[in-house]
């Protein structure tokens, strides 16, 4: 796997693991809107459905 894939995939995963966090804490912080365990799972599961095909490829 060439040196690119792997800094983009680093990449997402850093993103993601970010964006996954924040959405969970403004969950937290608002409970009335969504479960927040929930609401970091599903943004967790999205990044693995997106780094798959490129890490397959």
């Amino acid at each position: 796997m060439p040196t690119l894939v792997l800094l983009v995939i680093v990449l997402l995963v850093l993103v993601g693991t970010t964006v996954s966090g924040a959405l969970a804490y403004l969950s937290y912080r608002h409970p009335a809107a969504r479960d927040p365990l929930l609401v970091g799972l599903t943004c967790m599961a999205v990044l693995a459905a997106v780094i798959t095909p490129i890490v397959t490829r």
